[in-house]
């Protein structure tokens, strides 16, 4: 099928909720993507840090294929040894606590917030209240989008459900302000992706710990996209001063299978019972293993380790170019900031033509969010390829 044609089904049968760039993929590996046309592309996106382990990693692949040999899927009413596994996997590599495991990580973050609804219930809260940071992204179904101060602005959408506030992104004295007795949690990302690539300061997140352990609330991290060694960890919370009681993840974890998590400390293990929550494919048996072998690859010091020294060379390269004012982040998850007047839409465009696949999160950032598995060279290429797409665009 050629690509109008393709183009004219997507627009008559998928509701038009996305703009996507004119380009048809068709097969995947490592960092490499193919068109249907033959072209080879490299992928700086990963499909929004979803493919960490690189298109159709051998591990992956195998635990699936095996996998989905001998059972695809059983209720939760039952066991399998994948979901068991990938439970003790995360807790154990975390918080210590337990996990429900869920579809994406909005789900993840829906728990997240029926776990500090319930606990603030149980100690006395009758009108929970979940404090977020203005520019912070939590998901799009309705208890986390109420987290999402942004979209939850579009009346279209609303009414929002109660029981959430904002606060200006990495101001301490506000967050403190917010905080109170009605507390249920605050959930915040150590590093905003979606917003552009905005770490939080460690100030900041001194303070969001030090207010929570103040009136009982809990600390939740949106662990989505910095999570699973995105940063050069394998949670973006270990570079940090603070431990939070509650962390979800998604992206990155299944390896390009839909498959999120909730995990909570030891001491939050017990809030939800039989009952409070569910879900009918979370835990399924095929992403649970595809998952498994996502953290055989990531879970190992010296990936972790080579995904902090690329990163740091990144930075390094990309400042040196003229229209680059700022590389922000850490790891392999970077926001590049471009002087005032460069249109990034317009360079990440012409990107996609010169076959680098990159993100436009704001209109003055690049974001760029590698395989954690890229080699040196691919990542030369891309410095390289952004380089050429700048200049292209200053000399008009």
């Amino acid at each position: 099928m050629k690509l109008e044609e393709l183009q004219a089904l997507e627009h008559r049968y998928l509701m038009q909720t996305y703009r996507r760039a004119p380009v048809e993929f068709v097969r995947g590996e490592g960092a490499l993507l193919w068109d249907s046309e033959g072209k080879e592309y490299l992928d700086f996106l990963a499909g929004i840090s979803v493919c960490s382990v690189g298109h159709c990693h051998p591990a992956v692949v195998e635990a699936v294929r095996e996998q989905a040999g001998k059972l695809m899927h059983v209720s939760n009413l039952f066991y399998t040894e994948p979901m068991v596994r990938l439970a003790e996997r995360l807790s154990k590599s975390s918080l210590g606590g337990r996990v429900f495991l869920t579809n994406s990580g909005t789900e993840a973050n829906e728990c997240a917030i029926k776990v500090a609804r319930k606990h603030a219930h149980g100690r006395g809260v009758e009108a929970p209240e979940i404090v977020s940071f203005e520019r912070d992204f939590h998901g799009r179904t309705y208890g986390a989008l109420s987290a999402t101060p942004k979209l939850a602005e579009n009346p279209a959408l609303g009414p929002m459900l109660p029981g959430f506030r904002s606060v200006p992104f990495d101001d301490a004295g506000a967050l403190r302000g917010a905080v109170g007795e009605n507390t249920a949690a605050v959930m915040i990302e150590a590093i905003q992706g979606e917003s552009g690539v905005y770490p939080l300061s460690d100030e900041t997140l001194l303070a969001a710990r030090q207010a929570c352990d103040e009136v009982g609330a809990l600390l939740i991290l949106d662990e989505i996209q910095t999570g699973m060694g995105r940063t050069g960890s394998l949670w973006a919370y270990e570079q940090t001063p603070v431990r939070p009681d509650v962390l979800t993840s998604a992206k990155a974890l299944g390896g390009g299978l839909p498959v999120g998590a909730c995990v909570t400390s030891e001491r939050l293990g017990e809030v939800l019972e039989a009952g409070d929550h569910g879900s009918t494919f979370a835990g399924g048996a095929v992403v649970s293993a595809a998952a498994l072998a996502v953290l055989d690859v990531i879970d190992e010091p010296t990936l972790l380790r080579r995904v902090r020294e690329l990163g740091a060379g990144m930075r390094e390269s990309l400042l040196t170019f003229d229209g680059v004012e700022q590389v922000r982040g850490r790891g392999l998850m970077l926001g590049v900031g471009l002087a005032s007047g460069i249109d990034a839409a317009a360079v990440g465009a012409e990107l996609v033509e010169r076959r680098l696949i990159v993100n436009v999160p704001e209109p003055g950032t690049l974001r760029l969010l590698p395989p954690l598995t890229v080699d040196s060279a691919q990542v030369e290429r891309a410095v390289a390829l952004i380089g050429d797409s700048l200049l292209s665009y200053a000399a008009g």
